[in-house]
């Protein structure tokens, strides 16, 4: 049974503090939580206002069904990011 692990790195180019980092964070996990029904979690917790690292993790049957998948939650996260004010500069797509 494959498992899809996607890493997305944000460049928070608004944030002033911690907490605008939480702010933006925050609604892009819970977005894409919701929308798409996958786990999501913030994976380096560094004190860098500006920098976030967050993992999107599925299981299905179908690895096809799994790359077209995170494709899209890729889509959709650099979208929230960019009406956030954050930008995705990076990510990596991993089976396991």
């Amino acid at each position: 049974m494959p498992i899809a692990f996607l890493t997305l790195e944000l460049h928070i180019e608004g944030a002033q503090s911690l907490k605008d980092k939480r702010q933006v964070v925050r609604s892009l996990k819970d977005r894409l939580r919701t929308h798409f029904n996958v786990a999501v979690a913030e994976l380096d917790s560094s004190g860098l206002w500006n920098r976030a690292t967050l993992g999107v993790v599925s299981v299905s049957d179908s690895r096809d069904y799994l790359d077209g998948l995170m494709k899209n939650v890729e889509r959709q996260a650099m979208r929230i990011a960019n009406n956030g004010g954050a930008e995705v500069t990076d990510s990596f797509l991993e089976f396991l």
